[in-house]
């Protein structure tokens, strides 16, 4: 008896989709199975913590710096000039791998805040984002 290659190929194709679907079949039954009791019984507030807090990341970290006029990204500037008494700018300098926060006084050249007042600024911003973002979610 032989085998026609078409046959051959046919059959190879059939157990490479047979292979594929068990290995997904797989996957999808190890993620159905709780890995940690702890973890099953996460309180909705923690969840929605974790969102709060990924959202007011996507914030600070993309809106900012994009230069987004939405209203949510407008208040929050407007709170932190207010609370640190003079206009900033968020910038990503060129060589730079985290976000600057430059004062940018009338006249004058941006200056970076640097040390505590930059650690302090970008603190209060992580703040002012969370609690912004906590009372406009649903």
């Amino acid at each position: 008896m032989t085998a026609i290659p078409y046959q051959v190929s046919a059959m190879l194709r059939t157990y490479g989709r047979q292979v594929t679907t068990a290995r997904r079949l797989a996957r999808f039954r190890r993620s159905l199975q709780p890995v940690d009791d702890e973890e099953t019984q996460i309180s909705r507030e923690a969840k929605r913590r974790e969102l709060v807090g990924r959202v007011a990341a996507e914030i600070v970290e993309n809106c900012i710096v994009a230069g987004s006029e939405t209203p949510v990204v407008e208040e929050l500037k407007a709170e932190l000039e207010e609370e640190l008494g003079f206009p900033v700018v968020f910038a990503y300098p060129p060589e730079e791998q985290e976000m600057q926060i430059f004062r940018k006084d009338p006249g004058r050249q941006a200056e970076p805040l640097v040390g505590e007042a930059k650690a302090a600024a970008m603190r209060r911003l992580w703040e002012l984002a969370l609690e912004k973002v906590d009372a406009t979610m649903l």
